[in-house]
């Protein structure tokens, strides 16, 4: 059907209609097949007790019938969802806000003292997050040390395209999550407040990496993937918007390197960044 009447009709209604004739069809298929078995092999007995079909016992004679009326609970239930469903089938469809916004192209490469070196995701990352818009650049200080800064921007999260939670992706590159807890950035926010953070210390073989990671989306900076996933809806529904971005610093840890020392340098990106971040992820 999809190569004589095009894509449309691998989706939607029509996708999950064709399911359900497919599946009867089939249904009735087997049905025959079995008939035609039991008359190649003479066997007499009737089709209800092939399938195992036990049939309502007769009434007894005298027998009261009695009728059931309707539940209250069932008319409310009825009303609340054709009120609901009459006035969404009215009103126009809603069309979703993108709030205007600087592409990561611009994004600075000379922070405070810190200067980068933007580098490129593969296609087959790209096709898998369905990103809108990202950013991962090498930043090195003055003294050496290499943060990787990441973000990956969504216009929309409404049809499955979602920032994946490094809780997940981290195991999934072959690193090992040795601690992921919760910390504070003091005034690492935009505008001087302080930034919750998740802190995780990852390691694969002897390589060690100290990793920061938030959710920045429509103004809130959220740690937790279910709050991700209950504002996206909140803000779905009442601001019209479900854009936002997931912010990943990370800094190698080699031999001999202090962990505090690391954090501290780590804590002062994010500080040098806070105030940067809101062009490219509006709040």
């Amino acid at each position: 059907m999809v190569e004589h009447w095009g894509q449309s009709m691998a989706e939607g209604f029509l996708h999950d209609f064709e399911g359900w004739v497919i599946f009867m069809a089939c249904f009735g298929i087997l049905f025959i097949e079995m008939w035609a078995l039991m008359r190649i092999t003479n066997n007499g007995r009737p089709l209800k007790e092939v399938f195992g079909i036990d049939p309502p016992e007769p009434l007894e004679k005298g027998a009261i019938i009695g009728t059931r009326s309707i539940p209250v609970t069932l008319v409310v239930a009825a009303v609340l969802v054709v009120g609901a469903v009459l006035p969404a089938i009215a009103l126009p469809g809603r069309v979703e806000v993108s709030p205007e916004r600087v592409a990561f192209d611009a994004f600075p490469l000379q922070i405070s003292d810190w200067t980068g070196r933007s580098e490129l995701l593969e296609q087959i990352y790209l096709d898998a997050l369905k990103l809108t818009d990202y950013s991962m650049v090498n930043f090195t200080s003055e003294s050496g040390d290499v943060v990787n800064f990441y973000t990956a921007y969504y216009d929309s999260q409404r049809k499955g395209q979602s920032a994946h939670s490094p809780r997940s992706c981290i195991p999934g590159g072959g690193w090992r999550i040795e601690s992921l807890t919760e910390t504070i950035v003091p005034a690492g926010a935009p505008g001087g407040s302080n930034l919750k953070v998740n802190r995780a210390l990852i390691s694969f073989g002897d390589h060690k990496q100290l990793v920061y990671y938030w959710f920045q989306q429509r103004g809130r900076i959220i740690t937790n993937e279910y709050l991700v996933k209950w504002f996206v809806f909140w803000d779905a529904l009442t601001k019209n918007r479900t854009d936002g971005a997931l912010v990943r610093l990370t800094i190698p840890i080699g031999p001999g390197k202090d962990v505090a020392s690391l954090e501290a340098t780590l804590q002062k990106f994010a500080r040098d960044i806070g105030d940067i971040l809101p062009s490219f992820v509006p709040g």
